[in-house]
C-alpha cells in the first residue's frame, strides 16, 4: 500500500478549526475540518467523511493545500476560453445589428443568424454555428424579438388610404 501523502506543519488542528469557523465558504470550511482531523490522527477514510468526501478527493485537496495554504481549498472555477471575437469586433457586429442591413449590399431586408453568419465570415475570417451567434447577439444585448419587416417600396399614404374607420355607436 502506497503512503499517504504528507500535510504541511506549519498550521496545526487548532489553527485549521479556527480558519474553518471563521471562513464564509462552506466548501473551504468542510476542507480545512478534514485536514484538522488529519492532523488529530484519523485516518483518511474517517477525515474524508467529516467533509463529506471520498478518500482520494481528500488526497487532492491536501496536494492543493501544501501548495496554496488554507487559499488552495476555495473552488476555482475556470473562465472559459477565451472569445474569438475581440471586443472591437464585437462593437462593430453591434453597430451593423443596430444600423441593419443595406439592401443594395447585404442583399437582406433585416438581419437573420444565417446572414450575420456569413457577414462575420466574410470580414474576420471566424466560422460560428449559427446557435452560437444567437448567444452572441444575446451577449451584446440584443434580443431576438424583432420588429416587422417593411418593404422598401411601401408608401405610407398608400396605407392610409386603405384603412378602413368603423364609425362610433
Amino acid at each position: 500500500m502506497a503512503l499517504a501523502v504528507g500535510l504541511r506543519a506549519d498550521y496545526s488542528a487548532d489553527e485549521l478549526r479556527r480558519l474553518a469557523a471563521v471562513t464564509k465558504n462552506a466548501s473551504q470550511s468542510r476542507r480545512l475540518l478534514s485536514l484538522a482531523g488529519i492532523l488529530d490522527g484519523m485516518n483518511r477514510t474517517q477525515a474524508a467523511r467529516i467533509g463529506g468526501m471520498d478518500r482520494q478527493t481528500l488526497r487532492g485537496w491536501v496536494h492543493r493545500f501544501n501548495a496554496q495554504g488554507p487559499d488552495g481549498l476555495l473552488d476555482s472555477w475556470s473562465k472559459g476560453p477565451e472569445p474569438r471575437l475581440s471586443a472591437e469586433q464585437r462593437a462593430e457586429i453591434a453597430e451593423l445589428v443596430e444600423a441593419g442591413p443595406d439592401r443594395a449590399v447585404h442583399g437582406v431586408v433585416r438581419w437573420r443568424r444565417i446572414d450575420l453568419q456569413r457577414v462575420i465570415l466574410k470580414r474576420f475570417g471566424i466560422a460560428y454555428y449559427e446557435r452560437t451567434i444567437g448567444k452572441l447577439l444575446k451577449a451584446l444585448g440584443f434580443s431576438r424579438i424583432s420588429a416587422r419587416p417593411r418593404h422598401p417600396a411601401q408608401d405610407g399614404r398608400t396605407i392610409e388610404a386603405f384603412k378602413q374607420t368603423v364609425p362610433p355607436r
